[in-house]
């Protein structure tokens, strides 16, 4: 049995992680054609995918731009859409195109009946990071995905909506989630504190903040919409392998301070890169007080987050969030990599999480990389290496003889199975199986209950992302409190849980 996928959005995301896993699939009969929709001006050019020894060309058909604060698929790009997905009886979508469009599609594919796997995150609005209602709007958005996933069950129960995010695949975190929920049953503790940051070093120029359009900063959001949606899954994901009966968690303050480009012009001004980069002065056009202007409502390049999350009116756990663009960077020269933006450009992603399960259990998870291309004598796995990842586990011996006081998990301990089919810790290898995790439910290999990602899953992250840009919006504007309050339940409880500012909840 093989399925037929249509693939909205054919960026460099989707041509890094998407494309190389249907060629695969494609190889293994699991998929059979696969189409590509994108805007007229990449369309017409040829995309290619698949192995070196067996590539292959992409069909693409181009849809017009729509303004991205519609919900509902203008007529012609429906049109197309359907025209296609007739003609090659399209079964499923991958939906990878920039956010703030995600939800049109996902709902005019729930309404033909066709399952999807959605990038994340769910979706972003322009202005979420200046403007409350922008903010608020994304929480209400969940809602809306999730009635349309209802009906669309209803009418077919096999239609299903995956959602990439792909910690929840990588054994790192798969690690963890049953270290807590071991000591969770032993000692009925619940994860206490969680500390998590996530850098990725983009460093943009000065004019290149106006010039170079790249994570949406000019259109209101930034780096909490793109990466950051990762740490709003993950630590939800992990909180709930610590929640206990009477420990549930069921409400999150949540306070955010911004760093925007605005504020990253004072950090390193027009002046220090026209030091550090020689020719700077020359190409860009634009004084400093007029990239200040200029920017001043940008999205967020750093953000972060405190959290207090409750249950009832007590505090289970105290949680941090720090997303930060601004960082170690090993770019070097003036030009920008254009097309290598998405992972290129000097671009390095670091990660650590920090959780304490009260008296009873510390976790530190670090993913400490650098960009060595082939020097001699990298340990790829090592601290610098283009895959390291560590998790140390600390648990209290003297309570529980039976208990190791700490253990260090490497690369090795933490990959699951062996030879091509193991499951690395690894981003990639993650991204692979959350693609293949879907091509094995379409094809009836995986049930669904086993399906590590569906959306009904992902209200949480969702109300943390919206409650994030609305204590920035709250902050920028200064209409509210900047500290906001929002329900947390896992219980989906429809349309009636709406984000409230922290005084009215009181």
């Amino acid at each position: 049995m093989t399925v037929n996928l249509l693939v909205v959005g054919v960026g460099p995301h989707t041509r890094l992680n998407h494309l190389p896993v249907l060629a695969a699939g494609q190889d293994s009969g699991l998929v059979g054609t696969v189409t590509g929709i994108d805007l007229p001006a990449v369309a017409q050019h040829p995309v290619t995918y698949g192995q070196p020894g067996h590539p292959r060309l992409l069909p693409m058909v181009g849809v017009e731009q729509f303004p991205a604060s519609w919900q509902v698929l203008p007529a012609a790009v429906r049109s197309v859409l359907d025209t296609v997905v007739i003609r090659e009886r399209i079964r499923a979508v991958i939906v990878a195109t920039e956010p703030s469009v995600h939800m049109p599609y996902v709902l005019w594919a729930l309404e033909r009946g066709l399952s999807v796997l959605l990038d994340k995150p769910l979706s972003v609005h322009t202005g979420a990071s200046v403007d409350p209602e922008s903010a608020r709007t994304i929480a209400e958005d969940f809602d809306t995905l999730m009635d349309a996933y209802r009906k669309a069950c209803l009418r077919d129960p096999g239609v299903v909506v995956s959602v990439m995010s792909q910690r929840r695949w990588h054994p790192a975190f798969q690690r963890m989630r049953d270290l807590i929920a071991e000591v969770a049953q032993v000692t009925n503790c619940p994860i206490t504190n969680i500390q998590s940051s996530h850098s990725d070093g983009q460093w943009r120029l000065p004019d290149e903040l106006v010039n170079l359009g790249y994570h949406g900063f000019d259109r209101g959001y930034g780096k909490a919409a793109h990466s950051g949606y990762h740490e709003f899954d993950i630590v939800p994901w992990l909180l709930a392998a610590g929640e206990r009966p009477g420990k549930e968690l069921d409400e999150v303050e949540v306070h955010a301070h911004v760093a925007r480009p605005a504020d990253t012009l004072a950090q390193l001004t027009v002046a220090d890169h026209e030091r550090l980069f020689p020719g700077f002065a020359e190409r860009n056009p634009y004084g400093h007080t007029e990239l200040q202007q200029l920017t001043s409502a940008f999205g967020e390049v750093d953000v972060f987050l405190s959290m207090a999350y409750r249950s009832g009116d007590r505090t289970m756990t105290l949680g941090s969030i720090n997303l930060a663009h601004h960082t170690f960077s090993q770019r070097g020269s003036l030009e920008p990599a254009l097309a290598g933006l998405y992972k290129g450009n000097g671009r390095i992603g670091q990660e650590t999480h920090i959780i304490q399960q009260g008296p009873f259990q510390a976790l530190h998870f670090h993913c400490l990389q650098t960009l060595h291309d082939d020097e001699p004598g990298v340990d790829r796995a090592a601290v610098g290496g283009a895959d390291h990842v560590t998790v140390h586990v600390f648990r209290n011996n003297r309570l529980r003889p039976d208990w190791k006081r700490h253990t260090t998990l490497d690369f090795a301990d933490l990959t699951q199975g062996a030879g091509p089919g193991a499951a690395l810790p690894t981003q990639r290898s993650s991204r692979n199986r959350a693609v293949t995790e879907f091509l094995h439910y379409l094809t009836g290999r995986t049930p669904r209950g086993h399906m590590v990602s569906d959306l009904a899953t992902h209200r949480r992250p969702a109300r943390l992302m919206a409650g994030a840009y609305l204590s920035m919006a709250h902050r920028f504007t200064s209409t509210g409190p900047a500290p906001v309050r929002l329900s947390f339940r896992s219980a989906l409880t429809g349309m009636e849980d709406h984000l409230v500012p922290l005084e009215a909840a009181r």
